[in-house]
């Protein structure tokens, strides 16, 4: 059976109510209120608040340097208060904090956000714990084609991260758990030549990482430069090492027969990376600009894995489908992928109160995959069984996008902004199988997928129209309503006929915030708004994929049937997009040296949940029904929590207390799944809860600072079905860091990611008539070392 591993009791609520309860029982010393900051309706390029204006007393002090650095992170915090939507900022100092290697190691930080695979790592980043593509991604404001990675944009390209908890109609609505937009490194009037070079180990393997960024003036009337380039090496080897016992039982229940299939061996990835992005803006008369911006991406790889398979005991007949077909397996495999992109912004003033922003981008991604994969029965002394594969796939993605804005900003405060916006991807895709069952004899095609069409041409258009209005209503409330349509259509070709799919949507949103005092210290927020999910290109034209341990493709023997836990795997052309009606209501307060206080509930009611399940269906490529994994849309489901954060200085409560930033939340989740037997019938790996604690210290006697967090994530029960349960293992990384400044352009740091590292794994229990499947697969994870050189020339 699946062991099931006692979740850590939530020590962490207790953690953050004993380290909040100064900041609560102090009210905050008078201030004057932020600057103005950009609003949900400004470019995210532009999104850049003015530096504190410098001052004679502090130019050579030591001791105002912390004040500097403490003035940053109150900048962002800025931006954050002085928008109506709920948004969080993530700046250059919060992104070098700890040394991170990835964005995902940055975000995994932030209040109710969480990230998949194994611990220090990074992985897939899902706001709310809503995994699957609630989580809507962009960079620069656009959404990435299908393959890209947020793990594959090194931190020292990003200029900051913005985190909207809530949709807008600017920025769009296929964001039900919320939006991470990415803004890359911008040009700017400051000369700026920096290097970093990085070394990673991790189970003992050394991996390169260079940077370098450069940034000056192209001339004196406001033009400016950015480079970036990035180059990157990953070594990782994991451990193979799963379980599956299989129990069988007759009409009355008897047990008749009880098998465990056991896997062992080891997989090895070795990645390399080559990363540009650039931006130049030119200024132009009567205050136009134009910014031309390029993204280079190149990625090669080459992986390799071998495992052992036992089946104890034996089946022997070969004719029951269920019998070891071999009992060794090897692949070797290479990938290669390119992505190009160019974006140009044109920025025109028509008045004092109007400008119009217009932004065009085209670009391409390729990709390439081949793998060689060899079944055996390595010492058997039964029926000999060889078989090899060799597979090729080549695809290619076509985009372009335009994105027209005019703002407007009234006499009465409000701010008015309309928007057009269009985006398409053309991917052709093309596929070659052979295969031989004989060790010497030719290879001959796959047959079974070459009914289902081995070469696929797919096309997916967007159309969106927007207006937005933000305004303010005296010197306390500040409201923002939205209204935005969008449609898509996704067409696909292949051995099986045309495939279209159409869906449209119009999304009202509503934003309002109080201030509790004229000097925005204490704000309450509220939105009402409508989002949604739309299926992606994958889940629509999804090829077929047959199960490798019940093939369909071996001459010798019948397409029989499969099991739930070994189903085949296939698009679903029928898919509706997803509707949520959501509700946000939050508390902030900000602290005088720059930290915050704050609970944020939220609440989604969705309909035509989309999830991928495995059922038995007649399928034309087998005489019996077999269990297939599609993307299904199989009712509502709702969600819902809260989230708590707190950030402050130990200094600005207690008087002896060192200058010790503290940051701390945590984030409590529920869902249920309608038509799903409970309790466990949840979102897609949504866990009850994540929690964080981390603080940072800049010693005063010697340049050192020193940082430490701790991020935790129980163990997941998750209904699937009601044949399936699931379980993803606890979560708990500690990561500390050390950088010593020798001097304004020379400095080093050392991290250690996952420094007290866990085994990871998961499993389910997958029950059918007459038979039970307890699966469960484990494996380790290691601290990664990094070591990283900056110098700024």
């Amino acid at each position: 059976m699946t062991r099931i591993r006692p979740a850590l009791h939530p020590l962490s609520l207790a953690l953050m109510v004993g380290l909040s309860a100064p900041a609560w029982s102090q009210s905050a010393p008078p201030d004057s209120p932020p600057a103005k900051a950009p609003t949900p309706a400004q470019s995210p390029q532009r999104a850049r608040p003015a530096p504190p204006p410098a001052s004679k007393d502090n130019a050579d002090s030591p001791t105002q340097l912390d004040r500097v650095e403490v003035q940053g992170t109150s900048r962002d915090d800025d931006q954050r208060r002085a928008s109506t939507a709920s948004k969080i900022i993530i700046g250059r100092d919060e992104i070098e904090r700890y040394g991170d290697s990835t964005i995902g190691e940055v975000l995994k930080r932030l209040p109710g956000v969480t990230t998949g695979g194994r611990p220090g790592r990074g992985g897939e980043v899902r706001m709310r714990g809503m995994g699957g593509g609630y989580t809507q991604i962009l960079v620069n404001g656009e959404r990435m084609p299908p393959g890209f990675s947020l793990d594959e944009l090194p931190p020292e390209q990003i200029e900051r991260i913005e985190v909207m908890r809530a949709p807008t109609a600017e920025f769009g609505a296929r964001a039900i758990a919320g939006t991470i937009n990415v803004v890359l490194r911008e040009a700017l009037q400051r000369r700026l030549n920096e290097v970093r070079l990085a070394s990673t180990i991790e189970r003992d393997r050394v991996t390169p990482h260079f940077s370098w960024t450069r940034n000056d003036k192209l001339d004196d009337n406001g033009g400016a430069y950015n480079l970036t380039v990035n180059a990157m090496q990953h070594k990782r080897v994991d451990d193979i090492d799963s379980r599956s016992l299989t129990q069988v039982f007759d009409s009355n229940g008897v047990q008749t027969r009880q098998t465990l299939l056991t896997n062992q061996g080891q997989n090895r990835d070795e990645r390399k990376s080559l990363n540009l992005t650039g931006r130049v803006q030119l200024r132009l008369d009567g205050g136009d600009t134009i910014a031309i911006q390029p993204f280079l991406m190149a990625n090669r790889g080459e992986g390799a894995s071998a495992f052992r398979q036992t089946q104890t005991p034996p089946i022997l007949d070969d004719r029951d489908p269920e019998a070891l077909r071999y009992n060794s397996a090897t692949t070797d495999g290479s990938s290669r992928s390119n992505m190009a992109r160019l974006n140009v912004q044109w920025n025109k003033r028509i008045d004092d109160k109007s400008r119009v922003e217009t932004r065009v981008g085209i670009g391409r991604m390729t990709m390439f995959s081949s793998s060689h994969r060899e079944e055996d029965n390595v010492g058997a002394t039964s029926t000999t069984f060889f078989r090899t594969q060799d597979d090729t796939t080549r695809s290619r993605d076509t985009n372009w996008s335009f994105n027209t804005k005019l703002t407007h900003q009234m006499d009465n405060e409000h701010n008015l902004v309309a928007g057009l916006e269009g985006e398409g991807t053309k991917r052709h895709q093309n596929r070659a199988c052979l295969q031989s069952y004989t060790e010497g004899s030719p290879g001959t095609a796959c047959s079974f997928l070459a009914d289902f069409g081995d070469n696929v041409d797919a096309s997916t258009r967007r159309l969106a129209a927007y207006a937005q209005d933000e305004w303010n209503v005296g010197k306390q409330w500040g409201f923002y309503a939205g209204l935005r349509w969008e449609g898509i259509t996704t067409d696909s070709s292949n051995n099986q006929g045309p495939v279209s799919n159409t869906s449209s949507v119009l999304t009202p949103l509503l934003h309002a915030v109080y201030k509790l005092d004229e000097k925005s210290r204490e704000q309450i927020r509220a939105s009402l708004t409508r989002s949604y999910k739309s299926p992606n290109l994958n889940d629509v034209i999804g090829r077929l994929s047959i199960s490798n341990r019940f093939p369909c493709d071996d001459p010798r023997l019948p397409c029989s049937y499969n099991t739930i836990d070994s189903p085949d795997r296939l698009g679903n052309p029928d898919l509706k997009p997803e509707m949520a009606t959501g509700v946000e209501i939050g508390y902030e307060k900000y602290l005088s040296k720059g930290g915050l206080l704050s609970a944020n509930f939220f609440y989604r009611r969705i309909t035509d949940l989309i999830r991928s399940q495995a059922v038995l269906e007649s399928v034309p490529y087998a005489p019996v029904p077999r269990y297939v994994v599609r993307p299904r849309n199989i009712g509502n489901a709702k969600t819902y929590g809260v989230e708590l954060e707190a950030k402050f200085r130990l200094d600005e409560y207690f008087t002896d207390a060192l200058p010790i930033n503290v940051r701390s939340n945590l984030s409590l989740f529920h869902s249920a799944v309608d038509g799903i037997p409970g309790p466990n019938n949840k979102l897609d790996q949504q866990p009850r809860y994540t929690a964080n604690l981390g603080a940072d210290y800049r010693l005063r006697a010697v340049p050192l600072t020193l940082g430490a967090s701790l991020n935790y994530t129980p163990t997941t029960l998750l209904q699937q079905s009601d044949q399936v349960l699931s379980e993803i293992d606890k979560k708990r990384v500690i990561d500390v860091s050390a950088m010593w400044t020798f001097s304004p352009t020379v400095a080093v740091r050392v991290a250690a990611s996952n420094l007290v590292p866990l085994s990871f794994g998961n499993g389910s229990i997958a029950t059918t008539p007459g038979r039970i499947v307890t699966s469960e697969s484990t494996g380790r994870s290691f601290t990664v070392w990094t070591v990283r050189l900056e110098l700024k020339v």
